[in-house]
């Protein structure tokens, strides 16, 4: 039952980006930032916690995950070192999914040919 409840979580955020691409005039990249942005919102106010505790990683794994991770590490950098936190506790709690995403793109770059459109 789990594994429905994440499946049907994560589609229903992916189509909610897919309805704001077809029906307003936001780009991608906006609807990304979109995303992010919600998470971290929606984690600061508490709700997207409980999101995760429902959906796992139907509520992780999309780019409100991202901003969810951000807000988190955040959070727990702050109330460990401080104010030097709020510089730092984003990008380590993100470093290694950030570290794979350039990695992996650079790999995927050297393997395979561009196409002019």
């Amino acid at each position: 039952m789990d594994l429905i409840i994440s499946f049907l979580a994560g589609g229903i955020l992916c189509v909610i980006a897919q309805i704001l691409i077809d029906k307003t005039s936001l780009t991608p990249a906006k609807i990304l930032v979109f995303y992010v942005v919600a998470g971290v919102l929606l984690t600061a106010i508490g709700f997207y916690d409980r999101f995760v505790d429902i959906a796992g990683a139907g509520a992780t794994v999309p780019l409100t995950g991202f901003g969810y991770s951000l807000a988190k590490g955040t959070e727990k950098a702050i109330s460990r070192d401080g104010f030097p936190g709020i510089l730092t506790g984003g990008l380590s709690a993100c470093s290694a999914g950030i570290a794979a995403a350039v990695f992996f793109g650079a790999a995927f770059s050297l393997v395979s040919q561009s196409r002019p459109k």
